[in-house]
C-alpha cells in the first residue's frame, strides 16, 4: 500500500511536467508545419527589405522611410522588416547598372528578400530625367532622389518607395497603383512615366519625367542634395574674413557716411555685386567649372546641368551667409552705436532704416572681404563645403 501510494503521488506530480512538454511538444510541431506550408512564425516578418544609401541627404531620406515602410508595406499576407545600410562604396558608382549590382551584393551580403538604393546620383536616360530603375530579376531598385525635386523629397520618396516595391513583389498589379505619382498636380508639375524594357543592359522598368519641366525639377533636387544653407559653416576663412571687416566697418565714421550716401538702389546693386563676387571666386580658384570632355550633346546637356547646380548651390549659400551676417551686424549695431552718436555724425535724424543702411553697408564690404579670404580654403575643404557626398567624391576623382 506504501508503495502503491508513492507511486500515486509520484505520477501525479510529474503530471505538470507531463504537460507542459506535450504543449512544447506541440508548440514546435505546429512551427514545423508553418515553416512547411511557408507561413511565418508569428511576430516575425517574413519578407526583408533592405535600403541602401548614399551619406548625407539620401541617408536622412531612408532613415526616415524605415520607420514608415513596416506599417505602408504589411497586410494579411505578408509583414516586413525593413533595414538600413549606409554605403559610401555605392557613392563610387556612376551609373545605376553599376549601383543595381552593388546594390545586388549588399542584398546577398545582409540576406535580404529585396534591396532598394537611394542615391543623390543624377540620372538621365535619353535625355529624360530617371526617377527610378529596377531590375526584376534579382529583387533589386534604385532611386535617384534628385529627379524628385527640391521641395516634398521625402513624401515623393515614399511614393516611389511603395511604387517600387509593387514593382519588385509583383503585388497590386506591380505598377498599377500609383500611390499618387499621377495625380492632376503632379501630372501638371512634372508627370512621372513608367516604362518597361527588354535589353540586356536595360532596366526592366524604368520610371522617368519630362524633358524640360523634368530637367527643372531634377536641377531643383540637385541643389537641395548640396544642402547649400550649409556652406557658410564650411567656408571659415571666408566667414572670419566678413566679421572681421564688418567689425571694422562699424568702428569706421567714415564708412557710415558712404553708406548713407548711396541710396537705396545703389546699396541693393552693391549688394548683389558682393555676392556674385564671391560666388565666381569661389568657383575660379578652386577650380568648381565643370568643363566637357566630349563634343557628344549628352556631354554638353550633362555639364550645363552640373555648372548651373554649381552656381546655384553657391549663390543660395552665399546668399543666407549675406543675410545671416546682416542681422548680426544690425544687431551689434542697435546695441553699440547710440542714435545721438549716429545723428551727429550723419548730420540728420538716425531713425531705424538708418541702422538698417549701417548694417547693409557693413555686410557688403564683409561679403567682398570674403571673397578674399575665401583663397585661404583648401580645393577639398570648398568642395566639402560646396557639395554633398557623392558630388565632392566625384569632383575629388576628377582632380586626381
Amino acid at each position: 500500500m506504501v508503495d502503491q501510494d508513492q507511486a500515486d503521488a509520484s505520477g501525479e506530480a510529474g503530471d505538470p511536467g507531463g504537460q507542459e512538454h506535450d504543449e512544447a511538444s506541440e508548440d514546435q510541431r505546429e512551427t514545423e508545419q508553418l515553416a512547411e506550408r511557408g507561413e511565418p512564425e508569428s511576430g516575425t516578418p517574413d519578407r526583408r527589405l533592405g535600403l541602401v544609401a548614399d551619406p548625407d541627404m539620401p541617408e536622412q531620406v531612408t532613415r526616415r522611410l524605415a520607420d514608415e515602410l513596416p506599417e505602408l508595406l504589411s497586410d494579411e499576407q505578408h509583414s516586413w522588416a525593413v533595414e538600413v545600410d549606409v554605403d559610401p562604396v555605392t557613392a563610387g558608382r556612376h551609373n545605376t547598372r553599376d549601383i543595381l549590382g552593388s546594390t545586388r551584393e549588399r542584398m546577398d551580403q545582409h540576406d535580404w528578400d529585396y534591396a532598394i538604393c537611394l542615391t543623390d546620383l543624377p540620372v538621365r536616360a535619353d535625355g529624360l530625367p530617371v526617377v527610378a530603375e529596377s531590375d526584376l530579376d534579382r529583387n533589386v531598385a534604385v532611386v535617384s532622389l534628385p529627379a524628385l525635386g527640391g521641395t516634398q523629397v521625402y513624401r515623393r520618396s515614399r511614393q516611389v518607395m511603395l511604387q517600387i516595391v509593387d514593382e519588385l513583389t509583383g503585388r497590386g498589379g506591380g505598377g498599377e497603383n500609383r500611390y499618387g505619382l499621377d495625380s492632376k498636380l503632379a501630372r501638371l508639375l512634372a508627370p512621372v512615366h513608367r516604362q518597361e524594357h527588354d535589353g540586356e543592359h536595360e532596366a526592366d522598368v524604368r520610371y522617368t519625367t519630362t524633358r524640360r519641366r523634368g530637367r527643372l525639377r531634377l536641377l531643383s533636387g540637385m541643389v537641395r542634395s548640396n544642402q547649400p544653407a550649409q556652406l557658410v559653416f564650411g567656408l571659415r576663412s571666408a566667414l572670419a574674413a566678413a566679421v572681421a571687416t564688418s567689425a571694422f566697418g562699424l568702428s569706421s565714421s567714415t564708412i557710415w557716411q558712404i553708406g548713407d550716401q548711396l541710396g537705396v538702389y545703389r546699396q541693393v546693386i552693391a549688394g548683389f555685386v558682393s555676392v556674385v563676387l564671391l560666388v565666381f571666386w569661389l568657383i575660379t580658384a578652386h577650380g568648381l567649372w565643370e568643363k566637357r570632355r566630349s563634343e557628344s550633346e549628352q556631354d554638353r546637356e550633362q555639364v550645363l546641368l552640373y555648372n548651373t547646380s554649381t552656381v546655384a548651390t553657391l549663390t543660395i549659400g552665399v546668399g543666407v551667409m549675406y543675410l545671416g551676417l546682416f542681422v548680426i551686424n544690425l544687431a551689434v549695431a542697435l546695441f553699440i552705436v547710440p542714435p545721438n552718436l549716429l545723428a551727429s555724425t550723419l548730420g540728420h535724424a538716425a531713425d531705424f532704416t538708418r541702422y538698417l543702411t549701417l548694417a547693409w553697408g557693413f555686410t557688403t564690404m564683409g561679403v567682398i572681404a570674403g571673397a578674399l579670404g575665401s583663397s585661404l580654403e583648401s580645393d577639398q575643404a570648398v568642395r566639402q563645403a560646396a557639395y554633398g557626398y557623392r558630388e565632392e567624391q566625384r569632383r575629388s576623382e576628377q582632380q586626381h
